[in-house]
């Protein structure tokens, strides 16, 4: 038992790294509810409390705390550190190796100092040498806290499967929500899975110290399972109709599309599609779950069970839908909110003609086609950063009522044009409205 849990007489406070994330809110809700005080540590406070408005947050960028010093203040009165936070791939919001290794070697050095016992979600199948930097950088912050020789459990989780969908569990929503046929790529890769309630009740062990210390347990079913047998799962835990097709895609157009979500994540997009995920798609999930089975004495949940153990809804089955539909959302939108500057610009002769036919100065109208044309390719700009992504839905609708309105005003006669010039504006403020109801990640 370490220092600080003597300190507390023996009632343990856990602080959760990454708390609201999919992992990271499971296991502080699985904690709350057996009674352990919990706090959270994140970066962005607003969604922080609107995940878990409950629990004390501590907000902070911990790519930034790089240094043990950096970690004293923030885990001292704390019995143990549950760390769920990580990323993907790099990207405009993350740096792989200050989150998974500099800051968690930081960390590793701080607990050991003040004695708190350290629970570490790393995945099955990091090593040093692995093909992603997602698996490399994960190794080395798990050998950061080898070397730190404090009080330790590494816990190493195959593909999570929970009740809410975000990386991997939304691509497999997403490719089961596919109507009629079902693409994928890598059928026959061996995955295998672990629910994140088994997780959760993994990390409460280790926080108690029921699985010993400094250990590293993979968290993964018995026996693997092909990826198209999870997704045909994942399509029939749904309720979604069995596939009537499964369309394998080709290894040049995977890596294609891995290549866009990639250059997406430059501008901030967290696509499913990036190429960690499709390298991971590819070389399989997999790990040793003797280990486990020795400490516990039981199996962790088989895929099946863990679906059988949490029905779907049918706010299940919309969000995968919405999933799926929000990146051609999102086109849709940037094609032709871009579309009508271009065109203004190019066409501004026969624009401003509208405005001077009723009654408008030439150069006053064709000022007023040159400014909204480039309001509208801002827009389009707009809309392909993430982070400006819905607030760019919100523009478009604002300006879309304000054209209705002037449209109304100054050219009323074209509510009657036989093209519906103003009549198709309407669906594109409801999209635009549908869309940034999409964007909220979590």
């Amino acid at each position: 038992m370490s220092a600080a849990v003597s300190r507390s007489n023996g009632q343990y406070r856990v602080l959760v790294l990454g708390a609201y994330g999919l992992i990271g809110s499971g296991v502080a809700r699985h904690l709350r509810a057996a009674g352990t005080p919990v706090a959270g540590l994140g970066r962005n406070d607003a969604v922080a409390r609107r995940i878990l408005p409950d629990i004390d947050w501590i907000i902070r960028d911990m790519a930034t705390m790089r240094a043990p010093a950096d970690w004293l203040p923030v885990i001292d009165g704390f019995d143990a550190v549950v760390n769920c936070a990580g990323a993907l791939q790099d990207g405009a919001r993350d740096r792989l190796q200050a989150i998974h290794a500099d800051a968690v070697a930081a960390l590793a050095g701080a607990c050991a100092e003040k004695g708190v016992r350290l629970v570490q979600i790393s995945a099955a199948g990091v090593a040093p040498d692995a093909s992603t930097a997602f698996f490399r950088t994960k190794a080395e912050g798990d050998a950061a806290i080898r070397a730190a020789k404090g009080d330790f459990t590494i816990l190493r989780p195959g593909l999570v499967i929970a009740p809410t969908a975000y990386g991997g569990t939304a691509l497999l929503r997403m490719l089961a929500a596919f109507p009629l046929v079902q693409p994928i790529a890598y059928p026959e890769t061996p995955m295998r899975t672990v629910s994140l309630a088994d997780l959760a009740r993994a990390v409460e062990m280790a926080v108690r110290g029921e699985l010993g210390s400094s250990e590293t347990i993979d968290l993964v079913e018995e026996r693997p399972r092909r990826l198209d047998v999870i997704v045909a799962g994942m399509r029939h835990w749904l309720g979604f109709s069995p596939a009537r097709l499964q369309v394998s895609m080709p290894a040049a157009l995977t890596r294609l599309i891995s290549l866009g979500a990639d250059a997406l994540g430059l501008l901030g997009w967290r696509s499913p599609l990036r190429s960690t995920a499709m390298e991971v798609m590819q070389d399989g999930v997999d790990g040793e779950p003797a280990r486990w089975r020795a400490l516990t004495g039981r199996p962790v949940s088989s895929f099946e069970a863990m679906l059988a153990a949490m029905p779907a809804r049918s706010e299940d089955r919309i969000a995968a839908r919405m999933a799926l539909a929000m990146p051609f959302a999102v086109a849709a939108l940037f094609f032709l909110w871009a579309a009508s500057g271009i065109v203004g610009f190019w066409r501004v002769e026969a624009a401003s003609g509208v405005l001077t036919a009723g009654g408008w100065p030439d150069g006053l109208a064709r000022a007023s086609v040159l400014f909204w044309s480039a309001v509208d390719i801002a827009l389009a700009a707009l809309i392909l950063v993430r982070r400006l992504a819905a607030f760019a839905c919100l523009a478009m609708a604002g300006v879309g009522t304000f054209y209705l309105v002037a449209a109304s005003l100054f050219t009323p006669w074209l509510w009657a044009d036989p093209l519906g010039s103003l009549v198709k504006v309407v669906p594109i403020l409801v999209l635009a409205l549908v869309t940034h109801a999409m964007l909220q990640e979590r």
